[in-house]
C-alpha cells in the first residue's frame, strides 16, 4: 500500500465510528487521505479518531464531525461545516446505515427512520456538497448499499410503510432508493462520478438483519476503498458486487422510477435542503 496514492485528497466517510465505516476511514488514512470522520455524536467521533490513531493513522489526517442523521437539520449543518472548511472534497462515502426497527418508527422529520438515515441523508449530502465535490475536479461518491436492494420495491403510495410495515422490507427499500439515486448524485458536467456497491455480508451492527455469519468488516471496507482509488476506473451509476459490476434491481434502470424517486426525495428532505 502506497501512502502517497490519496495524499492530496480529502474524504468524508459517514457512519465511521464502527464497522465498515471505521475500517474505510482507516484504509483511506493509510493511503494518505485527509479523512473527515463522521459519527452520530461528538463523543463517538472523538473515540473513533482515537482508535484510528492507535491503529496507525496520523492525528493531523483526521477530523471528527458529528451529526445525528435522524435529524435532517444536523445533516445540513454537517454539510455546511464541510463546505466552509473544505472548498474541494474528493471523496464522499455514504456508509451510515441503521437497521429498520421492529416497529415502524418515524423521525421528527416525519420519515421512516431507515429510509432517512440510509438514503435521505445521503441524498441531502450529495446535494449540499455538490460545490466542493465539483471543485475537486474528479470527485467520487461511493454509496454503500446492499444486495437486498434487489429484493425490494418502492412503496410509492406509502414510502414510510406506515400501513403495512416489515423491517426487512423497509431496510431493503432504503437500499433500493440509495442504489437508484446514485447516478443522479453526479449530474452530467459536474465532474463527479457516483457508484454504489454491495460490500458483502460483514460482521457489523447490521448483521442481525441477515441472520448469518459475516466476514470481517475490513473485507467490506477494502471493497469500498477500491472504488475510491484513482486507478479504479468507474462509470457513473455503476453498481458493484464482489468487486465486479453487477446488475441492479429493475427499478434502478427505469427512467420514470428514477425521476419519481428524485422528486420524492426532494419532498421528503423538505426545508433542510
Amino acid at each position: 500500500m502506497s501512502d502517497a496514492v490519496l495524499s492530496a485528497r480529502t474524504a468524508l466517510v459517514t457512519g465511521a465510528s464502527s464497522g465498515i465505516g471505521w475500517e474505510t476511514a482507516r484504509l483511506l488514512a493509510a493511503y494518505g487521505a485527509t479523512v473527515l470522520v463522521h459519527a452520530r455524536t461528538t463523543a463517538e467521533a472523538e473515540d473513533a479518531v482515537e482508535r484510528l490513531v492507535s491503529a496507525g493513522a496520523r492525528r493531523d489526517q483526521l477530523v471528527e464531525l458529528a451529526a445525528d442523521f435522524t435529524r435532517l437539520t444536523e445533516v445540513a449543518v454537517l454539510a455546511g461545516t464541510v463546505v466552509k472548511h473544505y472548498p474541494a472534497l474528493d471523496l464522499l462515502v455514504n456508509n451510515a446505515a441503521v437497521m429498520a426497527p421492529e416497529r415502524c418508527t418515524l423521525t421528527d422529520d416525519g420519515n421512516e427512520v431507515s429510509l432517512q438515515v440510509n438514503f435521505l441523508a445521503a441524498h441531502l449530502l450529495a446535494k449540499l456538497l455538490r460545490a466542493p465535490l465539483s471543485a475537486a475536479g474528479d470527485a467520487r461518491i461511493v454509496n454503500v448499499s446492499s444486495s437486498l436492494h434487489r429484493t425490494a420495491s418502492m412503496n410509492w403510495s406509502d414510502p414510510h410503510r406506515v400501513k403495512k410495515y416489515s423491517r426487512v422490507a423497509a431496510y431493503a427499500q432504503s437500499q433500493l432508493a440509495l442504489t437508484m439515486a446514485t447516478a443522479d448524485m453526479a449530474p452530467a458536467g459536474s465532474g463527479i462520478t457516483a457508484v454504489s456497491l454491495n460490500p458483502g455480508l460483514c460482521d457489523t451492527a447490521l448483521l442481525p438483519l441477515y441472520g448469518r455469519v459475516g466476514a470481517p468488516a475490513a473485507e467490506g471496507a477494502a471493497a469500498v476503498v477500491r472504488l475510491c482509488l484513482p486507478e479504479t476506473v468507474v462509470a457513473n451509476g455503476a453498481y458493484f458486487d464482489g468487486g465486479v459490476i453487477a446488475p441492479t434491481a429493475q427499478a434502478a434502470q427505469e427512467e420514470r422510477s428514477l425521476k419519481r424517486l428524485a422528486k420524492l426525495a426532494d419532498q421528503l428532505v423538505g426545508r433542510a435542503a
